[in-house]
């Protein structure tokens, strides 16, 4: 019976620790909670929210200084999303615009 009540515990708290948390309504502790992000990127997240929420990766990366895209990249795998969505969602979602842009492009005209 303790081994099922210590395996239930444990389960719930990888489901914790692998959460999915929203940069526009994570506190300080979640912020910091993420690898990569410490007690200065965490304030900058929260000074430029203040502003207004992020409305995706790009605005995010652009607002918070010393965010780059290999920064958000991390971030994002670690269970950092923005909007619900994480950073290589972000990025795979203009990459099959400009695809779909340069298909329509080469497409000879009647």
């Amino acid at each position: 019976m303790l081994k099922k009540i210590l395996a239930v515990v444990a389960m719930l708290y990888a489901a914790i620790a692998f959460a999915a948390v929203d940069v526009n309504k994570a506190t300080t502790a979640e912020l910091d909670g993420i690898k990569g992000i410490g007690p200065a990127i965490s304030t900058k997240i929260l000074d430029e929210r203040k502003k207004g929420n992020f409305k995706d990766w790009n605005d995010f990366i652009q607002r918070v200084k010393g965010v780059g895209d290999g920064n958000a990249a991390k971030f994002s795998s670690e269970g950092l999303t923005v909007n619900g969505s994480g950073f290589k969602d972000a990025v795979a979602a203009p990459a099959a615009k400009a695809d779909s842009k340069a298909a329509a492009a080469s497409t000879p005209k009647k």
